[in-house]
């Protein structure tokens, strides 16, 4: 299971260094492609293939259903770890995420999240202050 929240930092060239912790779970090669709450999304490859199955059973004849298919699948890319344990985040994905230097990589459950230290301490403040909400509600869930 991916768990933790690690700051790190980008260098010139888009590198950054995964957690340690993180390495061995995600393996050789995975999957990262655009979340939301303009994050990135890292996947292990068979969650990655069990993620593909599910978008690929969307019906194609629903206009939100070939969009958010189109958009996800669009920015998606293949990583490996280089040898000091990097990776190099394509610009498209470093633009979208906004990430400059700063950044959150998170593990949560199945994937991990990357986030520009900006939009993750906005985020994290505003889900902070209604954390106790979000719990509430989600006993209408099943949880």
């Amino acid at each position: 299971m991916l768990m933790g929240e690690y700051q790190h930092t980008l260098d010139n060239k888009g590198r950054m260094i995964v957690p340690v912790k993180f390495r061995e779970e995600l393996g050789t090669t995975f999957i990262m492609t655009r979340g939301l709450d303009k994050c990135l999304f890292v996947y292990p490859q068979p969650e990655w293939e069990t993620l593909e199955a599910k978008l690929k059973a969307l019906p194609m004849t629903r206009a939100d259903a070939r969009s958010f298919v189109r958009f996800f699948f669009s920015g998606a890319t293949e990583c490996e770890l280089d040898k000091q344990g990097r990776i190099l985040i394509p610009t498209t994905l470093r633009d979208y995420a906004q990430l400059e230097r700063d950044c959150y990589v998170l593990g949560v459950s199945n994937r991990v999240e990357i986030w520009s230290q900006a939009l993750w301490d906005s985020y994290s403040e505003k889900a902070e202050e209604s954390f106790a909400d979000i719990a509430e509600n989600l006993v209408d869930l099943s949880f």
